[in-house]
This record gives structure tokens, sequence and C-alpha cells, in this order.
């Protein structure tokens, strides 16, 4: 009987092994799956810190990379317009000293219909005023004449002087100090 109380023992021994060895494999499974759960957990973590990190820094080289692009055109454009600006106040120059030469000379050009010793230069508001026949002894007319080259029309200015005129309301005086 000793023999059979011992083999029903190592049998409970072995059963109890067997559940033993049943448990470790289910705890083993258990801690593997956690421990991959925890790893991919990990993992996914990682790839989206370093996802988020590897994109902030594009963003900020593809900015930087911008603004040096766009600094770099607005020079150029700057350039080009300050050279364009100087360009135009060359050639507004040359009209404006054109225009003050034609002004100061059409007395003496053959199409003044007045004589050039009767006109006198004022140059604003108008640019003469002709006191014709007035180099001859014999004053005929006073005419007030604004000298235009091009298309360029009268100012504010110089059409209310021209009104004034033509609404005759000229007067002479004779201011005397003493």
């Amino acid at each position: 009987m000793n023999l059979t109380l011992d083999s029903v023992y190592l049998s409970y021994f072995v059963y109890f092994l067997l559940i033993v060895i049943i448990l470790l494999l289910i705890v083993l499974f258990l801690i593997s799956h956690r421990a991959e759960k925890h790893a991919k957990d990990l993992f996914a973590t990682w790839k989206k810190e370093e996802f988020n990190r590897i994109h902030d820094w594009l963003m900020k080289e593809a900015d930087a990379r911008a603004q040096v692009q766009a600094q770099a055109l607005f020079k150029e454009w700057k350039s080009d317009e300050e050279q364009n600006i100087r360009q135009d106040a060359v050639k507004r120059s040359h009209s404006v000293l054109k225009g003050k030469m034609t002004e100061h000379l059409i007395p003496f050009f053959s199409e003044f219909p007045y004589n050039p010793s009767d006109a006198r230069f004022i140059g604003s508001p108008l640019d003469f005023i002709v006191f014709d026949g007035l180099s001859e002894g014999s004053l005929k007319q006073l005419v007030f004449v604004e000298v235009k080259t091009g298309t360029s029309s009268l100012s504010s200015r110089e059409r209310s002087v021209a009104r004034v005129i033509k609404e005759k309301k000229i007067e002479f005086q004779v201011i005397r100090k003493e």
C-alpha cells in the first residue's frame, strides 16, 4: 500500500507540478502580452514625439528658408523700385527744366505773336504779362500768358486767375510809400 500511496502522492505531485507549470505559462503569457503592449505603447509615443519633433524642425527650417527668400525678393524689389523712382525723378526733372527753359525763351520763338520786348516774365501764377505795343509807344492791350508744353493743363490756381481775368475783375492801383 505504501507503493500505491507513494504513487498517489507522486501522481498528485505531478498534477500539482502540471498546474504550477500551466499557471506559470499563463502568467508568462500575461506578462509577455503586457510587455508587448507596453513596448507598442512606448514605440507609438516615441514615434509620435519623433514625428512632431521632425515636423516642428521641418516647419522652422521651411519658415527660415521662406523668410530668407522673402527678404531677398523684397530687397530685389526695393532696389528695382528705387531705381524706377530715380529714373522717374530724372525724367520729371528734365521735363521741369525743359518747361522752365521754354517758359523763359518762348518770347524769342517765331511762334510768339508779340514783341519780346513787351513781355515780362512773372513765373507764378502766370508766366508772362505782355504789354502789347508798349515798346513802340502805343499800348494796345495787356495779355496774360501761361506757357504749357505737351499735353499739360492749367493748374487750379492758373484756372482761377484765368476766370478772374475773363470776368474782368481787374483794377489798377498806385501805392505810394512816403
